[in-house]
């Protein structure tokens, strides 16, 4: 899974030095091995962000990250560049993501599929395990967000010090930390996205996928 992730990301031009961020030493020698760049970190991190944090604070001469989530092995190379490239642009937003709209076969009201809704500028509004907007009058489009962000490094750095959100708490979203704290979130729209792999069915998801590709 890793290596599919790390040689689909490194396809993207917008890409400038590609490191996985680890404190397994399965991984590590994993990425080695496939000839990948990899850097052992603390292993008492919460979260994936606290993980990146740690690695951005000896990039002193970049001046935003983008954190790519290693269970996405499908995930499109013009998808990070989408992402990379609005933060580029909008240097006064903290942070870019991306969201892509359901398909049939998928179930919005599965809590595992985080939903965002966003302003007419891609400014996210909220995000929400729960279905939003909901169905009361009318069957609205519903966007699935996707876990790739793209921070300013020096806001990235400044997270551990945002008062701890209720919202995230409750909703178990860390990205609600930073709306709640007052922070702009930009939404990059793309037509089709992978899944990440967040349960046994998605690994079984993906693997059909492949095989109808002929990539394993």
């Amino acid at each position: 899974m890793i290596e599919w992730t790390y040689s689909n990301s490194f396809k993207s031009k917008a890409i400038d030095r590609l490191v996985v961020a680890t404190d397994s030493e399965l991984i590590e020698k994993e990425v080695l091995r496939f000839g990948g760049e990899v850097v052992m970190t603390s292993s008492q991190h919460l979260t994936g962000t606290d993980r990146i944090i740690e690695v951005a604070k000896n990039f002193k001469d970049v001046s935003f990250v983008v954190n790519i989530q290693g269970d996405e092995p499908g995930i499109e190379d013009t998808l990070i560049s989408g992402v990379a490239e609005m933060k580029k642009s909008k240097t006064e937003w903290e942070v870019v993501t991306a969201a892509t709209s359901f398909q049939p076969s998928e179930d919005p009201n599965d809590p595992n599929r985080v939903k965002v809704v966003f302003d007419r500028n891609n400014k996210a509004l909220y995000f929400s395990r729960s279905l939003i907007p909901s169905n009361f009058k009318k069957n609205p489009m519903h966007y699935r967000h996707l876990g790739i962000y793209a921070y300013n490094r020096d806001y990235l750095l400044n997270i551990p010090n945002l008062k701890i959100s209720d919202r995230e708490e409750a909703e178990s979203l860390e990205q609600l930390r930073f709306l709640q704290n007052g922070a702009t979130i930009g939404i990059f729209i793309t037509s089709q996205a992978s899944l990440a792999v967040d349960t046994p069915e998605d690994l079984d998801l993906v693997i059909t996928d492949f095989k109808n590709k002929n990539l394993i």
